[in-house]
């Protein structure tokens, strides 16, 4: 997992190099020759830039306290801007500390002397902080400095120093013996303590997270210290620390409380990127437009679109718990298996919109995460990681989920809800997967072999009888018997086929007959063979049949079969 992080990043980060890594800037220091100086918004409004290669101190002194990076630091580092919280004798040290690098470094860099001289006069400090006290400036934002024209992050001479110093840093830190690198196989000197991990915090992590460290006796081993115990060389480290934070920003999504991160051996644009059809179906780009994510797979499939061949997909799914980076899946394949995956795994999920005309349209994910729940904010992690990997590995669904959908759909029947595509899309899909011919269609079915299907059929008859006959009654049949005639239609059925005979004499001719005629095609596929008792599954059929033929009914209204604002309380 890791060596495919670090084949990612040496591909697409630049400056992948120990010392070296990207930092968000929001104020440019301009100081002058004659060492005065002025403080500037640096990028784009709140957000800032990004400087992609910043010199870094070594993680593992850096916690001593008292240290700092070099060159790009917060401003309550640079320029002592504190917040009442701050500790102004922790941030007066590590700004000396600040101010003596850049001496140290003027001595191979002569423009550096410059700015050493003005973050040492208190002075010019002051009246750059009260600049910045009405600019909005936060004392965490980050900021750079130039001098005149000279820029020290692109100066390489001034890079050079840096990586010299650091190693002459790193040497006399790290007496470890050596020993074999987890992910490369090398001989090294390993790191013994590892980088943190950003980015995680909306799902449960601190902000900065560890992925590998061993910091109670209970997880070493061997008489090893820290992260001795997964010996790893600096370079490694570098790579994959650098690379999931990379990751984590740029190709991630939440997903119910995790992070779902994903890339390609081979990168590939987003609009043939399958995984980003799944949770943003259909319409994903202006090239895309007017195509359903289907058609783009399909094109996909048959080559149709330029796509790297052999290609592979990496998917990750993480989250943060108790200050660690916490690797809840990982699934790996070729990019064909993908694309005819998720191909099936929207034909799987098709289903008659409610108005029975169309295809409802393709669901995004969460949206069918959603159909199990009353709302998302409800949807266990779990639930949402186990059905992403159903999707991308072409695995059955978990009768668990078709439970809690089922539910919802009592619900929604009882309260008088919209019906919702995605899940009975779901409904549909579990038996498609669970392997064996079980008949589903994405229309009405109406030679259904299953006698539940075919009672499920029968209620949306009898409701759209019953509202023909008495118009809007209040509470329909169907909100007062779906419950009891899904589970044990046996004892329902005959009470609500008898009780039908009163709505057909209230009918005209034409329209008696044409229901006399619904009620006996459903009634000779189920012949004797009303069930006294269903179980979850059959109940789920039950529902099927329900919807599919309200849906039929809809699209039948316009030769005045029934009413289509009011079918069955749906």
């Amino acid at each position: 997992m890791l060596q495919r992080v670090i084949e990612f990043a040496k591909k697409n980060i630049p400056y992948l190099q120990p010392g070296f890594g990207p930092k968000r800037v929001k104020w440019r220091i301009s100081i002058n020759i004659n060492s005065t100086a002025v403080v500037e918004p640096y990028g784009d409004g709140d957000y800032g830039s990004e400087l992609e290669r910043c010199p870094e101190y070594p993680a593992n002194l850096l916690q001593g306290g008292g240290r700092c990076h070099f060159l790009v630091d917060t401003l309550q580092v640079m320029l002592l801007l504190l917040d009442k919280k701050d500790d102004p004798e922790k941030y007066q040290e590590k700004h000396t500390y600040f101010t003596e690098l850049l001496k140290m470094a003027s001595n191979t860099i002569p423009e550096l002397i410059v700015a050493a001289d003005l973050f040492a006069d208190s002075e010019k400090l002051q009246l750059l902080r009260e600049h910045l006290n009405t600019s909005g400036a936060k004392p965490t934002d980050k900021a750079f400095f130039i001098v005149g024209g000279f820029d020290p992050l692109k100066n390489e001479p001034c890079l050079a120093w840096w990586t010299d110093f650091r190693e002459s840093l790193s040497s006399s830190g790290n007496t470890s013996s050596q020993m074999l690198c987890f992910l490369s196989g090398d001989n090294v000197v390993p790191e013994t303590t590892h980088p943190k991990i950003s980015g995680l915090k909306s799902v449960g992590g601190r902000g900065q997270d560890i992925l590998i460290g061993f910091d109670k006796k209970a997880f070493a081993s061997f008489s090893l210290e820290q992260s001795t115990n997964c010996a790893m060389s600096e370079n490694a480290v570098n790579c994959y620390s650098k690379g999931l934070d990379f990751l984590i920003s740029k190709h991630s999504r939440t997903l119910a409380g995790t992070k779902v991160v994903h890339w390609f051996k081979e990168a590939i644009p987003q609009e043939n990127d399958p995984l980003w059809f799944l949770s943003e179906p259909p319409e994903l780009t202006e090239g895309a437009a007017q195509q359903s994510a289907r058609e783009i797979l399909e094109s996909l499939r048959k080559g149709q679109r330029p796509v790297p061949a052999n290609n592979r997909f990496y998917a990750m799914t993480v989250s943060g718990a108790s200050g660690r980076v916490m690797v809840r899946d990982w699934m790996e394949g070729s990019f064909e298996d993908l694309v005819s995956r998720i191909e099936q795994w929207f034909a799987d999920l098709e289903i008659v919109a409610r108005n029975g005309e169309k295809s409802a349209p393709e669901p995004k994910f969460m949206a069918v995460c959603g159909a199990m729940v009353r709302d998302l904010k409800d949807l266990p992690a779990p639930t949402a990681s186990t059905l992403w990997r159903v999707a991308l590995a072409g695995l059955p669904i978990p009768q668990p989920f078709i439970a809690q959908a089922l539910a919802r759909f009592r619900a929604d029947i009882i309260e008088d809800k919209p019906f919702n595509h995605a899940r009975m899309g779901l409904i549909k899909a579990y038996f498609i997967r669970k392997g064996g011919n079980h008949n589903m269609c994405t229309y009405l079915n109406k030679e259904h072999p299953d006698p539940a299907y075919q009672c499920g059929r029968l209620l949306a008859v009898l409701a759209s009888l019953q509202y023909s006959a008495l118009g809007d009654v209040g509470a329909s049949v169907v909100q007062r018997y779906y419950v009891a005639a899904s589970q044990t239609p046996g004892l329902t059925i005959g009470r609500l086929i008898s009780n039908a005979k009163n709505h057909l004499n209230k009918l005209d001719g034409g329209l008696a007959f044409w229901y006399e005629d619904q009620i006996a095609e459903i009634m000779s596929c189920i012949q004797d063979r009303i069930p006294a008792t269903l179980d979850l599954e059959r109940q789920s059929l039950f529902a099927l049949g329900y919807y599919q033929q309200i849906a039929a009914n809809r699209a039948g209204s316009k030769n005045n079969i029934t009413n289509e604002s009011k079918e069955g309380g749906n």
